[in-house]
Formats: C-alpha cells, structure tokens, sequence
C-alpha cells in the first residue's frame, strides 16, 4: 500500500476522533482500510510461504508443504 494512502487513512482516524465524517470520508475510509487488511494479509501469507521450520531431526519443512499435506502439529 502507497504511503500517500496510509497518510490519508492516518488523517481520516484523526479527524474521526474530533467529529463525525461524512458518508463520502466513511466511505474512502473503509475502502482504505480494505485494501491495507488486503495488503497485510498478502504480506504475511509471502511470509509464510518463504519460512521453512526445522524439525528437531534436522529436517526442513515449507510452511507452504505442511498446509498442502494436512498436518496439524
């Protein structure tokens, strides 16, 4: 997500804090915070899909392995 969006959706939480918004800035708000959930969510799924765990034998696991096989340790 664009700094420039953050800013502005920093700016909407403030302003809320000191009087209502209107229904065009509650509605710019919840679509900016739609997409930085969106944004977050893809940044930790990344994450995950990049960690590998090691098992006390030495063994390597993907994260993304573990899901595909249905274990649940």
């Amino acid at each position: 997500m664009e700094k420039k969006k953050l800013d502005r959706l920093s700016e909407l939480t403030a302003i809320s804090r000191q009087r209502d918004l209107t229904d065009t800035e509650s509605s710019e708000r919840e679509a900016l915070r739609a997409e930085y959930r969106q944004a977050v969510l893809a940044n930790f799924t990344n994450t995950l899909e990049h960690t590998t765990i090691v098992e006390p034998d030495g063994s390597k696991i993907k994260v993304s392995d573990r899901k595909r096989s249905g274990e649940d340790k």
